[in-house]
């Protein structure tokens, strides 16, 4: 048979959805797991959210439907934007997509392409270096470090850009550490990527998802009308993982790039699906503030609770729903600790390394998990290290 491409050579997936599927063979075996591997909230997904998509599944609304996006929630994400952020795009800044994820993909082939040079965070999101690998990008890393609280540094961002830069991506609140940026902070990578002429990526979709800060977007300064592309979704605020539905908004001729390529290859976003984000963002917001309630109590637990063990820290997370902490007093790597912390103590977590080199030292928990969870795996890691 003939070889695989280079590119299909360079696939890796996503790290947490192969250790849900070792822990769930342990757990098939008789072994009781508990899970912090995988990044979704345990809440429902709002009634009236699912009572708009099965209104217009039952109203045949099934067929194909824009490519980028129906107008009703184009719309709405223009009246969002409005109330959130101070300004209003144009519905033909935005392509709605089948979630959040592929508009990573999407923004590496329009914006960089293969060999192409930007910059990114490590530790940052899985899917970052996945797409990176996939088109063999030379990645500029800034790394991230425990004592600003994992916030991404502007004078980082500054040291790495080279003449061939084209993309800043920014996670902010960030995915593994919970990390969030200060306003100037925030506002000093936009002023870089105007001064250097760089497209900015700004990863928003813990948005809505912040504990003692508030959220603020690069996007402010151009209103993604020249370089920032702002990349959100319904998968976490709204409990809406399996629903699949993100979208970007976009400079024009951005958009335009992004939609045609999105067409390609999935041609169009479930409409049904779609009527339901109208929903999650034309109703009540309450869901939102009640689970932020709740993971804030459990944000708490966690963080307490691993700073109690002798040989582990962590820093406080400001917004999302992940602890990061440190293990390097416990002499393990972090592949090795998340390995024992599964196959010894039935807790399933993901290496630091999953999300880039600089995490190593570091492992990643989920704690959107229930308090008894939280409080059974810190008690499984008190007896194995104290």
């Amino acid at each position: 048979m003939k070889e695989f491409t280079d590119h299909a050579n360079r696939l890796t997936g996503q790290a947490a959805f192969n250790v849900l599927a070792r822990a769930q063979e342990l757990e098939r075996q008789g072994e009781n797991i508990l899970h912090f591997e995988i990044g979704e909230p345990d809440f429902d997904t709002p009634a009236h959210i699912g009572q708009a998509a099965k209104d217009a599944l039952d109203g045949g609304f099934t067929h194909y439907v824009n490519s980028a996006g129906i107008i009703e929630l184009r719309e709405a994400i223009c009246d969002e934007f409005e109330r959130t952020k101070g300004y209003r795009p144009d519905t033909d800044q935005i392509v709605v997509t089948s979630g959040a994820n592929p508009i990573i993909y999407y923004a590496m082939a329009t914006l960089v392409g293969t060999g192409g040079k930007m910059i990114v965070q490590d530790p940052g999101f899985l899917s970052y270096y996945s797409a990176i690998k996939y088109f063999n990008i030379d990645a500029q890393r800034v790394q991230l470090h425990e004592e600003n609280e994992f916030r991404m540094n502007p004078d980082d961002i500054r040291a790495q850009i080279t003449p061939d830069t084209r993309l800043i991506l920014m996670n902010s609140p960030s995915n593994p550490t919970g990390g969030v940026m200060t306003k100037s902070e925030i506002e000093e990578v936009a002023d870089i990527a105007e001064e250097h002429d760089i497209y900015l990526l700004s990863d928003e979709i813990y948005g809505k998802m912040l504990y003692d800060r508030e959220h603020y977007s690069p996007s402010v300064k151009d209103e993604c009308k020249e370089r920032t592309i702002i990349l959100d979704g319904f998968s976490k605020a709204y409990a809406m993982t399996g629903w699949r539905l993100g979208f970007c908004v976009a400079p024009k001729d951005v958009a335009r790039k992004i939609g045609l390529l999105h067409q390609t290859i999935d041609s169009c976003t479930n409409g049904f699906v779609q009527m339901g984000g109208v929903a999650a963002l034309n109703g009540p917001q309450d869901s939102i503030a009640t689970m932020m309630a709740e993971f804030t109590k459990r944000r708490d637990a966690i963080v307490k609770g691993l700073n109690s063990i002798s040989k582990i820290r962590c820093v406080n997370p400001h917004g999302a729903f992940y602890a990061f902490p440190n293990i390097t007093e416990t002499g393990m790597t972090s592949d090795e600790f998340a390995d024992y912390a599964l196959d010894k103590l039935g807790i399933a977590l993901l290496s630091g390394t999953a999300f880039g080199p600089g995490g190593e030292g570091y492992v990643r928990l989920s704690y959107a998990k229930s308090l008894d969870t939280i409080n059974s795996a810190i008690e499984r890691l008190k007896q194995a290290l104290d």
